[in-house]
């Protein structure tokens, strides 16, 4: 059996994602894959780039907000819907290193992997359109959506993330998964989740992994985050 796990969504906490590894590193994990927005409304930007670059077993794919804080830091156009949060990257953009900028930018949209028995699985932010652009966010998502959005491609599992909530749905031919957000929740807790796979069964598993967050919010206002109030009640229910 392989197991794969799905992180997605970190959005600059460091906190949530130390416990996410740790607790990975205590599990019979084959691989990681990161499903973008690791950075973006959290003001640990630097410290979660750094703490994945530590990670040897792991794969990228490019979310809309590290797009964003790219685009704010060479003063560049910022992606569709975050003209309003121009100053919120731009913050998060300065205090990061080029390289880090680079490490961000140089991620694709999307990974696909075939095992040697011919099971596919599709990582991504987001659903695609056919320009590779990021499809607004389906605030009632179904398995019937799903199965339109990717009826032609004959993956067996698709891993996502972007929307915050968790999506755990199946049929005879595809598993779609989003374990939720790692680092926004109105709790202390980090969600990721786990594929399992062997010659016949796919399962997918969510993680609940506490941490304490109490650090991390007084952060907001110790630093001065742009937009910090609005950002701590959405996300995190303070």
């Amino acid at each position: 059996m392989k197991s794969y796990a799905i992180i997605t969504d970190i959005h600059g906490n460091s906190s949530a994602l130390k416990a996410v590894l740790n607790d990975i590193n205590m599990r019979k994990i084959n691989h990681i894959y990161c499903l973008g927005d690791i950075v973006g409304i959290g003001p640990d930007s630097s410290q979660v780039i750094q703490l994945l670059l530590k990670q040897n077993n792991i794969s990228f794919v490019q979310g809309n907000h590290d797009l964003a804080v790219v685009a704010a830091y060479y003063d560049q156009e910022p992606p569709k819907g975050h003209h309003n949060e121009r100053q919120h990257h731009k913050w998060l953009a300065d205090r990061l290193d080029e390289s880090e900028i680079i490490f961000l930018k140089e991620k694709p949209k999307r990974l696909l992997i075939q095992e040697t028995n011919g099971i596919r699985l599709l990582f991504l932010h987001y659903h695609l359109d056919e320009n590779e652009q990021f499809l607004p966010i389906d605030d009632e998502p179904s398995l019937e959506k799903l199965n339109q959005i990717y009826d032609d491609m004959n993956n067996q599992v698709v891993c996502f993330g972007h929307h915050h909530i968790v999506h755990q749905f199946r049929d005879h031919s595809c598993v779609y998964f989003n374990p939720g957000s790692l680092g926004c929740n109105h709790k202390s807790i980090a969600r990721y989740g786990i594929i399992h796979i062997d010659e016949t069964t796919i399962t997918d598993e969510l993680i609940e992994v506490p941490y304490n967050n109490r650090k991390f919010l007084q952060s907001y206002n110790e630093l001065e985050v742009p937009d910090r109030e609005f950002i701590l009640k959405v996300f995190y229910g303070v």
